[in-house]
């Protein structure tokens, strides 16, 4: 968990510098345009991984076979996957009426052929919870990549800096994957394993492209019914929330799983695991997500600039949006890796209706009123996804309510004081400053009041590193 932390927020904070440098350098169309292809890259990417990957973390005693097997379909489908993308370029064009879409549709789209190539690499380390290579990986390429679009940007190729800057970080990925791996595929491909994790994968797969569509449909439909300036502002803040919220959300994703897949046949643990990540996760995120979106303001004028403000509602309103995702995630993860995907899968579609009508109600109203539709189907897909987890393992919505409660009190009482230390100076970087600082020591006072566990295991944590 340390490790993956420390990759997650290291390559979260590189990439905010690197865009903040590229904010400045390009303007929001730019961004706007890559937005716009967002949902096909990962559309694409999730057929490409077929949950084969997820598989195989999952199964408890893997071959050469197996391993060659997914490597060898993740090759063949991303290839072909690819082919698609690329005679589908014009049409994607057309679509949004911007024939500069044509090109970087069908170079953007390279990143399928070479993501494939990683997929079994980050399957093993995450089996051997190798997150320490992991790190070493995702931080050299996202450095290496992110300073070369910072210099592709300067020298004026606009929203190329963007594209080759996806590009870049997929191939040292790919490299420095099989260098510190040292496995190479034999090259045999096992009908029996294909079955045994496509029936596995499949649940996964639909799964996740039902997750890609409503979490990217966003970016299609901004794109086509306002414009590439209204989806760049909305992409910004999107990519903001991400700093904090998705990077606890693709730590958990991704340590969890397989954590909790090796607890399998220690129920009892396992779920002492889960309720002890759910609220260590709310610990960090409520407070974390609520002080940034008070401080919204200040932070895009000082780092972005003025040209960015348009973001700061939004920025706003998706902070609440991602306050439940982490633990969502959580309430998912569990089924995964209890060999569930059907349940997993069942959950996952019976959220569709809410999120279909939310779409349809504020689509014709504004771009800020579809991110406040996403803040009511995030608070009702958390007590759909917390449904389950209680029926199948007794932990469920009220006795997950119970243990936020404290954080939810001391979350409060961070935002009142945050909120109450910006009144006193018009200066940017000290209402800043005095919003952080007094939000986040308000909030440790509190915890400190309430006796919450997670504020001992944090000290007791860092004091650990320390030694």
């Amino acid at each position: 968990m340390f490790w993956n932390a420390f990759e997650k927020f290291s390559v979260q904070g590189s990439q905010f510098l690197f865009g903040v440098l590229l904010a400045r350098l390009l303007v929001p169309a730019d961004f706007g345009l890559v937005g716009m292809l967002a949902i096909f890259i990962a559309l694409a990417q999730i057929f490409v991984d077929s949950g084969m990957g997820s598989g195989l973390i999952q199964l408890k005693q893997r071959t050469k076979h197996d391993f060659s097997t997914v490597f060898i379909f993740n090759f063949a489908v991303s290839t072909f996957v690819y082919l698609i993308l690329f005679f589908s370029a014009p049409y994607i064009a057309k679509f949004y009426a911007t024939p500069a879409l044509l090109n970087i549709t069908r170079v953007i789209g390279l990143n399928i052929i070479i993501n494939s190539l990683s997929i079994v690499q980050r399957s093993r380390l995450k089996i051997r919870l190798d997150f320490k290579t992991l790190a070493k990986v995702n931080i050299a390429s996202v450095l290496i990549s992110g300073v070369c679009s910072v210099f592709l940007a300067y020298s004026g190729l606009g929203v190329w800096s963007l594209v080759y800057r996806q590009v870049i970080y997929s191939v040292i990925s790919v490299v420095l994957l099989w260098y510190f791996n040292r496995w190479k595929p034999s090259f045999t491909f096992s009908k029996e394993s294909f079955k045994n994790l496509f029936g596995y994968g499949s649940k996964i797969l639909a799964a996740g492209i039902y997750a890609q569509v409503f979490q990217d449909i966003y970016n299609i439909v901004i794109g086509k019914v306002y414009s590439a300036g209204s989806l760049g502002y909305f992409t910004q803040a999107k990519q903001l929330t991400a700093l904090t919220a998705g990077t606890v959300t693709n730590i958990l994703q991704q340590v969890t799983f397989p954590i909790l897949a090796s607890l399998q046949e220690d129920k009892e643990r396992m779920i002492s695991v889960y309720r002890r990540l759910i609220r260590m996760t709310a610990f960090f995120i409520f407070p974390v997500m609520t002080i940034l979106a008070l401080m919204a303001e200040p932070f895009i004028e000082l780092f972005l600039g003025e040209k960015w403000l348009p973001t700061v509602p939004l920025l706003q309103w998706m902070c609440f949006a991602r306050i439940l995702y982490p633990i969502s995630t959580l309430n998912m993860n569990i089924l995964k890796a209890n060999g569930r995907s059907d349940v997993f899968l069942k959950v996952d579609l019976s959220k569709a209706p809410i999120m279909i009508i939310a779409l349809i109600i504020t689509i014709p109203i504004s771009v800020k009123a579809m991110v406040i539709g996403q803040v009511v189907t995030t608070l009702i897909s958390f007590f759909i996804n917390a449904y389950m987890p209680g029926k199948l393992f007794g932990y469920g919505i009220l006795s997950q309510l119970k243990d936020l409660l404290p954080m939810i009190y001391a979350t409060i009482a961070a935002a009142f004081f945050s909120y109450l230390s910006t009144m006193v100076t018009d200066m940017l970087i000290l209402k800043l400053t005095l919003g952080v600082l007094s939000g986040l020591g308000s909030y440790l006072f509190m915890s400190s009041i309430l006796k919450i566990d997670e504020l001992k295991e944090v000290k007791i944590l860092l004091a650990k590193i320390h030694r």
